[in-house]
């Protein structure tokens, strides 16, 4: 596709990433990073603007706006200062004047329904505090759904009709069972009316005239989910279960998301005006499938970003990772750079799931067939064997055993570690004469639900009633006792499990929250732990689900995390003290999490690698920020640890593995090394995960991907991995291989290696794409 720009903004952006081929049936355009496309769609919107000073725009919600909000924001505060000249420049928009904002009329695109609109997790509330208030937008000239001014019958308040916040859709066409029905059932058909008013308000104004917007798992814009009809408008509709597990942050659990239904503008909304600028956004490498679908598709209802197809001025904004799955990328991977063995791997392992023809039976002619196949250099007979040999040699070194080794494993968050790299760490750690330590850079609170802790205080209160928590009345217990025999709650509770004495398990969790209660409230005696539990479950049980706790109630639910974490590795042994805590500073909860800081969140990893100083780093690898951003942060706080280590330091031996885990993938093309995964290993990751992580067997924060724990999701990608490279080597490979492990292989992960150099070239790239970035 030839591509012509209106825009000066976009005209720069394709420029700038290289005037890449683009083949498909909506336009997109590429960024390096997650912090470039909030650059890119600020200076597109203000472009925009700047030629439509009272035109009607649509903007998301999420965290996906973060750049594009903190970008419009320091763009107009910098408009005719030297850093905004030079960014307007670098996109073309040196002589636009600075555009006004207060003219413009905005759409609100969507809102849970029912919800309070002043709790901070609602759309109404995320609206007015980044958009209207944030860019300055007047009000008065604003389409906002806030749920207390939709009028329901009698004159009633959401919370009279639907005090248990659900809505029963089907009384739209059954007959009413009762007074209370009957209310719901006639304010059912009031809201379905406020939709229709609020669609033709949109009419009247001649439509949207600017959109933005994300993409989600299922392929929704807005809360059109997969399936929508491609004529849809403003409506109350139940989602799916992608959109709930996505939703399931903001509300506090799926189990809160799952009977939440939505307000909604439609697909036709979206592209009621023929003219309308609509882009959609997305980063990351776990978005590249929908992007794909959605972008190679002809218009279709199960991919909802297709309808864009029938405005002119549609783009799709992506980062590298997003568009990685697009034929565009895959072809310019091929076609691009030196040939290396890398894309012969990928060539032909694509090639056997392609025509589901295993390695050893793929012939020259398949070869010659496939248009990536036949770009291999010195295409002959020995292709296929050398991708055999090589994946082999990446098996052999994921069998191969350590002695004498220091390992430091990281985690983003607890479960992490477990979830992305456990087998490997399982024959590690029963090796006597290696150092193994586990961390988790986080406190993971964000996991827990308020009830779980609510629960748990309850439980403890009755435990001290009781009289089975002793350890309150040793003398010195509320003066520093506290803080000893931590091994022992860990010891405790997994004797439990062995008897299965849940109540035990329970009191072993009582124990370490009794300890966590005094460490973080500083209580000096047994009325005042007490009265301290019962104002925790009286502040949770006023709260909200999904509101965000105050920071000791944080600290607390980070302490339940923290246990669970010590209870999974002291499976094998592993001590407390090799299980570190490091409560990253920026891990704060908001709706925006902040960069790491090099003396707050650096330097305790630094300290650590100092003091261990580990020959093997783990970490989970995600160098653009696909799924958690916690992900991505965390890993720039580590690659500035290394970084700083190696400048005080000979770190050419240290070695750097890379794991994904539920959010992401390797190709085995890009892993050094693939490890055995035994069903023993899975019976043992099973067991642990749903006997220590006891706030998520619930799963109450899940994938997208998987209705379930998160445990048998890693499994199943584990063991579609297995079939992956089967299908290269053959199944009788593995069932006939003199090797007990290979025999007993029911599963496999893939790791990248590293070593220093590559790693700190790496931070310094990581430092290079938010360097300048606005906070």
């Amino acid at each position: 596709m030839h591509m012509t720009f209106d825009s000066q903004v976009e005209a720069a952006m394709y420029s700038m990433s290289g005037s890449p081929k683009i083949s498909t049936r909506i336009p997109y355009l590429l960024v390096d990073h997650f912090p470039q496309l909030g650059l890119a769609t600020a200076l597109r919107f203000l472009e925009w603007v700047t030629g439509n000073p009272e035109g009607v725009i649509s903007l998301p919600t999420g965290k996906t706006p973060e750049y594009f909000i903190k970008y419009t924001q320091f763009l107009l505060k910098n408009w005719d200062r030297k850093e905004g000249c030079d960014l307007r420049a670098k996109f073309g928009l040196s002589d636009i004047k600075k555009p006004d904002l207060n003219g413009l009329r905005f759409v609100q695109i969507d809102e849970f329904y029912p919800i309070d609109p002043k709790q901070h997790n609602s759309f109404y509330n995320y609206v007015m505090n980044f958009y209207i208030r944030g860019f300055g937008l007047n009000p008065d000239r604003a389409l906002l759904i806030n749920p207390d001014e939709i009028e329901l019958i009698d004159g009633k308040s959401w919370r009279e009709v639907f005090p248990d916040y659900r809505i029963d859709l089907s009384l739209r066409y059954r007959e009413a069972s009762g007074p209370a029905e009957k209310l719901q059932q006639s304010s059912i058909f009031m809201i379905d009316n406020w939709c229709t008013a609020y669609e033709k308000k949109i009419q009247d104004i001649g439509g949207i005239g600017f959109f933005l917007g994300g993409i989600g798992p299922d392929g929704h814009i807005a809360f059109n989910t997969r399936g929508s009809d491609h004529f849809s408008t403003t409506r109350l509709t139940p989602t799916n279960f992608e959109t709930q597990a996505v939703a399931a942050g903001d509300l506090g659990g799926i189990e809160v998301s799952k009977s939440r239904l939505v307000i909604t503008i439609g697909l036709n909304t979206i592209t009621f005006n023929p003219d309308a600028v609509a882009i959609i956004f997305a980063a990351g490498e776990a978005k590249a499938g929908i992007v794909k679908s959605s972008l190679e598709s002809g218009p279709d209802d199960l991919y909802p970003a297709t309808v864009l197809q029938r405005l002119k001025k549609s783009r799709f904004y992506l980062t590298k990772g997003a568009a990685s799955k697009l034929t565009d990328s895959i072809n310019a991977f091929y076609a691009e750079g030196d040939w290396n063995h890398r894309k012969t791997e990928r060539a032909v392992i694509d090639l056997c799931r392609k025509l589901d023809k295993y390695g050893h039976h793929l012939t020259i002619e398949d070869l010659k067939n496939d248009r990536y196949c036949r770009m291999i250099p010195n295409l002959s007979e020995e292709t296929v064997p050398s991708v055999i040999r090589s994946i082999r040699e990446k098996l052999s070194k994921g069998m191969q055993k350590s002695e004498n080794t220091v390992f430091y494993h990281t985690g983003p968050h607890h479960d992490d570690i477990m979830l992305g790299i456990m087998p490997y760490t399982n024959r590690q750690v029963r090796v006597a004469s290696n150092d193994v330590h586990f961390a988790v850079l986080t406190s993971g609170f964000t996991a827990v639900t308020n009830q779980f802790i609510i629960d748990v205080l309850e439980d403890t209160l009755l435990f001290m009633i009781d009289g089975k928590i002793q350890m309150i009345r040793y003398p010195d217990f509320f003066d520093s006792g506290y803080k000893e025999k931590r091994d022992k709650d860990v010891y405790h509770s997994l004797d439990a499990v062995a008897a299965r004495n849940p109540e035990e398990k329970r009191r072993g969790l009582a124990h370490r929250i009794v300890r966590g209660v005094v460490d973080i409230w500083r209580v000096s005696d047994i009325p005042g732990l007490e009265s301290t539990i019962m104002e925790v479950i009286s502040l949770l049980r006023d709260s909200y689900d999904g509101s965000k706790n105050p920071p000791y109630v944080q600290k607390l639910k980070g302490v339940v995390r923290e246990f669970e974490e010590e209870l999974v590795w002291a499976h094998f042994g592993v001590p407390v003290k090799n299980v570190h805590h490091l409560r990253l500073g920026f891990y704060k909860g908001d709706i925006f999490t902040e960069q790491p800081q090099k003396v707050r969140d650096i330097g305790p990893i630094l300290d650590d690698f100092r003091k261990y100083k580990p020959d093997v780093i783990s970490l989970a690898m995600d160098p653009e920020g696909s799924g958690p951003d916690t992900h991505y942060k965390v890993l720039q706080a580590i690659a500035g640890a290394v970084k700083e280590w190696s400048r005080e330091a000979d770190l050419s031996d240290l070695k750097i593995i890379g794991y994904r885990n539920v959010w992401f993938r390797f190709h085995p093309s890009e892993a050094d090394v693939i490890v055995p995964v035994s069903l023993n290993a899975l019976a043992l990751q099973e067991n642990a995960f749903t006997e220590c992580y006891m706030s998520q067997v619930n799963a109450s924060f899940p994938s997208y991907e998987y209705d379930g724990k998160f445990n048998e999701l890693a499994r199943k990608i584990w063991v579609e991995q297995l079939k992956q490279i089967q299908l290269l080597l053959g199944k009788n490979f593995f069932y006939q291989n003199s090797h007990p492990l290979i025999r007993a292989t029911h599963g496999l992960i893939y790791i990248r290696e590293m070593n220093v150099e590559e790693f700190v070239a790496l931070s310094e790239e990581l430092e290079n794409l938010t360097e300048g970035a606005v906070e």
